[in-house]
């Protein structure tokens, strides 16, 4: 069916107030990918005819450039999960988590991304099981961090408490977002500002809503405070959860695509080499990044780790090993893939230490290189 067709219906039939307030709201998800996708490659777009006039592009000029492309494709991503979470055929693994210590993985995952920001993160986590999908509960957190840095000035504080009745775990997440001196007289403020409600904090309580979490968030003057309630608290009676519904670990969550929005950066010095990595993990709704050498990795790190590193076995050296003793200096299980350039065989990597990662013939690059890859970010977990 085209407009045409649309155009030509009889009268159309009345909707109840619950389908046409989904409907309003799918509309302006649309809309603001659109527009969060054509902003920021229309910005692209003009320096790219201001370099074919010119014919150079200093330094400035060239990241600005990779971030307007970063910009489009974050957008780009967050609308394939969107549309994930529409189709209704997300299949949540209900298992226990510790929600402290996986918000310390993701902080302490993301912590060069925030220095370089200038951004400084105050927890105060008091321990707490819920039950959850893991893999959701891992996008959340980074989804909450990416609107988070976009909007805080200088600091961001964390707190993890539990209600006293009903006994639910609470993350608290506030910053301010405007300094003092923009207020009138100190008024505080009645509406959030619109910039507020962007692709990220769609996705935000999209995941939330999926997850049957609550989620609330007030703005008052420059400070902003946002909660998240987990309804499926632990405690030792484990009421209404029975042992069918409750698994221990990570290994049901494949069914959900589990680390969809996990930032993977594949090393290979050869193009088509690059693109066999890509393609062969491509489903698995991950942001992939490439680059050619382990000078340009070492760059990209720098200003903030992904995921997980899959790189070419051609490129082992020190340099390699001295940048991976960097990384695992922060963050000791952080995954590493070496892709052997002969054979059809593959290896998880152990636990404890540095000293073994996981590696995946040449000739299993397709077949193995997923299973691989997710067992490797799920311990990193």
């Amino acid at each position: 069916m085209d407009i045409s067709d649309v155009n030509r219906t009889s009268a159309p039939q009345p909707r109840s107030t619950a389908e046409a307030t989904d409907a309003d709201r799918w509309h302006e998800l649309i809309s603001a990918v659109g527009s969060e996708i054509a902003m920021p490659l229309s910005a692209a777009l003009e320096r790219i005819n201001a370099l074919t006039t010119s014919g150079k592009i200093d330094r400035a000029g060239l990241r600005a450039l990779r971030d307007e492309v970063e910009a489009a494709r974050q957008a780009g991503m967050i609308a394939q999960q969107l549309a994930r979470f529409a189709s209704g055929r997300v299949h949540q693994s209900q298992e226990r988590v510790a929600l402290a210590e996986m918000l310390k993985t993701v902080l302490s995952q993301r912590a060069r991304e925030t220095t370089a920001r200038g951004i400084t993160i105050k927890p105060t986590l008091k321990a707490a099981d819920v039950v959850v999908d893991p893999s959701l509960l891992f996008s959340l957190l980074n989804t909450m961090l990416d609107w988070s840095l976009v909007h805080a000035r200088s600091q961001i504080e964390f707190a993890i408490d539990v209600k006293s009745w009903p006994a639910h775990a609470r993350l608290t997440c506030r910053f301010s977002h405007r300094p003092a001196d923009e207020l009138d007289d100190g008024a505080v403020a009645s509406t959030p500002a619109p910039q507020l409600d962007s692709l990220s904090w769609r996705m935000l309580e999209q995941t939330a809503t999926t997850m049957g979490l609550l989620l609330a968030r007030s703005v008052q003057g420059g400070d902003i405070a946002l909660t998240l309630e987990f309804p499926r608290t632990t405690n030792d009676e484990m009421e209404g959860v029975s042992s069918i519904e409750l698994e221990h670990g990570f290994a049901l969550s494949t069914n959900s695509r589990p680390l969809a929005g996990s930032q993977v950066l594949v090393i290979a010095s050869r193009r088509e080499m690059r693109v066999r990595l890509r393609d062969a993990i491509r489903h698995m709704g991950l942001i992939v990044d490439l680059v050619a050498s382990v000078e340009e990795a070492a760059d990209f790190v720098h200003e903030g780790l992904p995921h997980a590193i899959i790189v070419e076995g051609i490129l082992k050296g020190e340099r390699l090993r001295q940048l991976r003793a960097e990384i695992c200096a922060e963050l000791p299980e952080f995954p590493f893939i070496e892709v052997v350039e002969e054979g059809s065989d593959f290896e998880m990597s152990s636990f404890g230490g540095t000293s073994s990662m996981g590696r995946v013939g040449r000739d299993a690059i397709e077949s193995a290189l997923p299973s691989v890859l997710m067992f490797e970010l799920s311990r990193a977990l």
